[in-house]
């Protein structure tokens, strides 16, 4: 670029100098050149100028001479420039290049002025970090969902292996064996309900439109209103209402999940809520329920499948791990939030915000 505008000056001073100005010539090739300075003699690199021709043709030598230096210089100049350019950039490409092979623990950590090449390095380096919290949170879904799917498999196995060891079995002893596989097999198919529920959540296509959502919350609640009675947990009908807009389907299993593990990680004795409301242009269902404390720094896990307030043991009626994951998967559909508090007292305070109807006149 210098030296092509370096070219283009020469270009333009040579044809104006050459065709605009009328020259006049004094003197001529025998003429002696003015002394100067106290010089008596011509001097020895002089040059004879008989014409206009012979000016320009010095000038255009002139200019020549300090184009290529131009050019020299330019070119040292942009060798150096872009080697500091091309630096940071090469270390990018290199990170990227382990990236690719699975590698994600080589950030760029590029260090200077805040430029264009700064914020592209804490860019990747930020879509690095979370490709690398996605792949760790996918590698422990496998493994929890290899887990809750193998216990009640093996423990079908062992019932049927005491009762194939045992040769003096009798009809009841069999029954009571089918029986206790039967509801084996039931958690297994509720496990795997949920996770379809999840891959359904997940790649469903939303048919938005405004939701109604105390009558979804009344429903849901006369369905655990059993439920809650029999673990001694108090279970009231909702309180206000609210429209959202989103998907019917989903946010009825949303709101079914919330109310459900309020009902089942909780105590005998404890309380359950569900209130509908508007909050700041949003839908707002709030679930409360006592229960054990829960631990503000666990919060964040609380949302990924198989993970339980109170860890990853399975106990009767537990529930599998999975609600709170088709809830998060559910506000992220509909754009909206899922905010979880702990109680002082125990239990939790769960947020779901989604799209509010604007009401129509």
């Amino acid at each position: 670029m210098v030296t092509g505008c370096g070219a283009a000056f020469t270009a333009i001073v040579y044809l104006f100098m050459r065709f605009v100005p009328t020259y006049l010539i004094i003197g001529d090739v025998q003429s002696p050149i003015p002394m100067e300075m106290g010089r008596t003699s011509p001097s020895s690199n002089a040059v004879a100028i008989t014409s206009p021709t012979d000016f320009l043709d010095v000038l255009l030598a002139v200019s020549l001479v300090a184009l290529m230096i131009l050019a020299i210089l330019s070119g040292v100049v942009g060798w150096i420039v872009s080697g500091r350019i091309i630096k940071p950039l090469a270390a990018i490409n290199a990170a990227a290049t382990r990236a690719a092979t699975g590698d994600l623990n080589h950030p760029v950590g590029l260090q200077g002025p805040r430029d264009e090449i700064r914020d592209l390095s804490d860019t990747f380096d930020r879509m690095q970090a979370s490709l690398q919290r996605a792949f760790a949170t996918h590698r422990r879904f496998a493994a929890n969902a290899s887990h809750e799917l193998r216990t009640p498999l093996a423990t079908t196995k062992t019932m049927i292996d005491v009762a194939l060891a045992d040769p003096v079995s009798n009809a009841d002893e069999l029954r009571a064996l089918a029986e206790r596989v039967r509801e084996v097999n039931q958690s297994s198919i509720e496990t795997v309900d949920a996770l379809l529920d999840l891959a359904d959540v997940d790649g469903s296509t939303l048919t938005g439109g405004p939701v109604d959502l105390a009558p979804i919350a009344a429903a849901v609640v006369r369905e655990l209103w059993t439920e809650a009675k029999s673990g001694d947990i108090d279970l009231p009908a909702p309180v206000g209402a609210t429209t959202a807009v989103g998907d019917p389907v989903l946010i009825r299993q949303a709101i079914s999940n919330l109310a459900r593990n309020a009902v089942r990680h909780n105590r005998p004795g404890g309380s359950a809520s569900v209130r509908l409301s508007a909050h700041n242009g949003s839908a707002r269902v709030t679930v409360t329920n006592t229960g054990p404390l829960v631990s503000p720094a666990s919060l964040e896990s609380l949302t990924e499948p198989f993970v339980r307030g109170t860890g990853r043991t399975l106990t009767r009626r537990s529930g599998h791990g999975l609600g709170l994951a088709i809830v998060s998967g559910v506000a992220l559909a509909h754009d909206g939030t899922l905010r979880l508090n702990p109680n002082p007292d125990g239990g939790l305070t769960v947020h779901l915000d989604l799209p509010h109807a604007v009401p129509t006149n």
